[in-house]
């Protein structure tokens, strides 16, 4: 069987890269900032909940290694073994929604919004970017687990699960590189 590189359809690709440049910027963007503001933004990160993004790494990271499971398990013909995968990895997403939906009630209760400083316009907007995505993310590997389910994937064609694989591992790529720099480095 040929192997495609980069796996996946080709528009993924595309997508991703700027995807990738968006979050580059709004990266940058906050580095730059960041070192204009060290204490500010030493003081306010110290009220984020770090255990709670922990947590939610430790989420993305299994779910990257489920849907590398899912992808496994289609390239050899086991169509229900992919969509069990997908469905491991979708619960993990949902995880990551639910702690991430109870930091940001935790926040807005405390009255913290986009305008309360820059550090929190900064970590609501580059997190509330990439929840978004992990959304984007789950629907797309739902609509991945009901193909291959359907059998509209197999060992031959599975172009649409490496689609999915390849958007999931860049949200989760994301997130390793938006951890550290909002909730850890000081």
């Amino acid at each position: 069987m040929e192997k495609n590189y980069p796996p996946g359809d080709l528009a993924i690709w595309i997508f991703i890269l700027a995807e990738l440049l968006v979050f580059a910027v709004f990266f940058s963007a906050y580095a730059f900032t960041r070192a204009q503001h060290v204490e500010l933004f030493n003081t306010y990160q110290q009220t984020l909940d770090t255990n709670a993004a922990m947590i939610n790494t430790l989420a993305l990271i299994t779910s990257s290694y489920f849907v590398m499971r899912a992808v496994a398990a289609i390239r050899s013909d086991r169509q229900q073994q992919c969509v069990s995968w997908i469905f491991a990895a979708i619960l993990m997403g949902v995880l990551f929604i639910v702690i991430k939906s109870g930091e940001y009630a935790h926040h807005y209760a405390n009255g913290v919004n986009l305008r309360t400083n820059t550090f929190y316009m900064f970590y609501l907007s580059l997190t509330f970017f990439h929840y978004m995505h992990v959304l984007m993310g789950m629907i797309i590997l739902g609509a991945v687990a009901v193909k291959a389910r359907n059998g509209s994937y197999s060992a031959h064609e599975h172009t649409g699960v490496e689609t999915g694989a390849s958007y999931w591992h860049m949200v989760d790529i994301v997130w390793l590189i938006l951890f550290p720099l909002v909730y850890i480095m000081r």
